[in-house]
């Protein structure tokens, strides 16, 4: 497991609040932003960075970050350039990052040279989003002979069988679907969240992170008391697309990730 995001959770738990994980996709507004955005994520408070990939095809998002990918693409950012992102942040931060990415750009790229590669910029864990824990055994071993977590995703619709069979691969945390559907900030949070949350962590023997639709420092808030560690990527993605290449980008983005990582603690 990394290091990396092992002692993230530590000092989060010993600070007696969950994880802050915000998302942000990698190239956007431009690659040049992507580093500066990512060290003022990481003075607000971030504890893992959630890095996207951006793709053509991203089934997995809402309306927000297609937009953010398309963005990304337009900039000319590609994999290997993420990758090279990682490795510019490594030179100032040991901020753990999970590369949140689809499988076929890994597939084009190669995944024994994905991992090789990925490992040497500084990748902690990567997250795949449309490959199930039935057919992650491969992405697995090439990432845990580098050194990175994989990290596994738990729907709400996931059966037991499922999320125990998850156990074998967890590294430091599950990554939990708050809803079913695409990504995307939503008005309330799903009834039942917290039951679901204590359930996958005891199948799946792993943190639990929880994830898509967190949108507001309440909602933040009220899955810190339960969950490991909340991601909050929407609200993130949408002020950068709103603010563009601006100045005053990195310090709105400071401000709206800081508010979000307060409300992480837990009462």
């Amino acid at each position: 497991m990394s290091g990396r995001i092992e002692r993230a959770f530590t000092r989060a738990r010993k600070a007696k609040r969950a994880a802050f994980i915000p998302y942000i996709t990698a190239g956007d507004p431009n690659p040049e932003r992507t580093v500066v955005l990512a060290r003022a994520l990481e003075r607000a408070g971030a504890d893992i960075l959630e890095l996207g990939v951006p793709f053509t095809d991203p089934i997995a998002d809402g309306p927000t970050n297609q937009r953010a990918a398309e963005r990304a693409l337009s900039r000319g950012t590609t994999l290997s350039g993420v990758l090279g992102l990682v490795r510019e942040l490594r030179y100032s931060s040991e901020l753990p990052v999970v590369l949140f990415t689809y499988f076929n750009p890994v597939h084009a790229y190669g995944m024994a040279r994905f991992a090789v590669d990925a490992a040497a910029a500084g990748v902690d864990g990567v997250l795949f989003t449309d490959v199930p824990v039935d057919e992650a055994a491969v992405a697995h071993e090439a990432l845990k002979r580098v050194g990175i977590e994989l990290v596994l995703l738990v729907a709400p619709t996931s059966t037991r069988a499922r999320v125990k069979a998850v156990r074998r691969l967890a590294g430091s945390f599950v990554y939990f679907i708050a809803r079913a559907g695409v990504t995307g900030p939503r008005t309330s949070l799903e009834e039942g969240l917290e039951d679901q949350v204590r359930l996958v962590r005891k199948l799946a023997k792993a943190r639990v992170v929880v994830g898509f639709g967190v949108s507001t420092p309440e909602q933040v808030t009220r899955i810190a008391q339960f969950a490991d560690g909340v991601v909050v990527g929407s609200a993130l993605v949408e002020r950068i697309g709103e603010l563009g290449d601006v100045p005053e980008l990195p310090g709105e983005v400071e401000a709206i990730a800081r508010s979000f990582a307060l409300a992480t603690r837990r009462k």
